[in-house]
């Protein structure tokens, strides 16, 4: 039985495990959308949910308990201005997870984790690729 399991393995060193976590939730928050496995997306989404909480929060002790998950200067001072405002009136819930069929090197189950919300992604559908693309530069 799992009774009071907190988290997965990911058959993984714990030090290994908590790198690869942070440096997902550091992508996730800087480009809004990354594709994993499903068992690495649901553990890096309990984090990201988490800073994000943080973020909402603000102050000098949730900015370095964010620090701790988030050692990109600049996605911190993300999480502290643009993604505390957007999800201001949110009361959880800040990441969409989206299975995405199988991997074709080994079959491994991917998903599409992403925030919700994202400003690209309603510009992006009604829009060609080409044109976002130059919209950004």
């Amino acid at each position: 039985m799992r009774h009071k399991v907190a988290h997965r393995k990911l058959q993984r060193p714990t030090a290994h495990r908590l790198a690869m976590l942070h440096n997902m939730v550091t992508s996730l928050l800087e480009h809004e959308r990354i594709e994993t496995t499903v068992p690495k997306a649901k553990e890096a989404r309990r984090m990201a949910e988490h800073v994000i909480t943080l973020g909402k929060r603000g102050g000098v002790h949730n900015v370095r308990q964010a620090q701790k998950i988030v050692r990109n200067r600049d996605v911190l001072k993300k999480v502290f201005s643009e993604l505390k405002d957007r999800y201001a009136k949110r009361a959880g819930g800040y990441t969409r997870l989206m299975r995405g069929g199988f991997r074709r090197g080994d079959a491994a189950d991917v998903a599409i984790l992403e925030l919700v919300d994202r400003p690209q992604a309603a510009a992006a559908e009604g829009e060609k690729p080409a044109e976002a693309a130059a919209d950004k530069k």
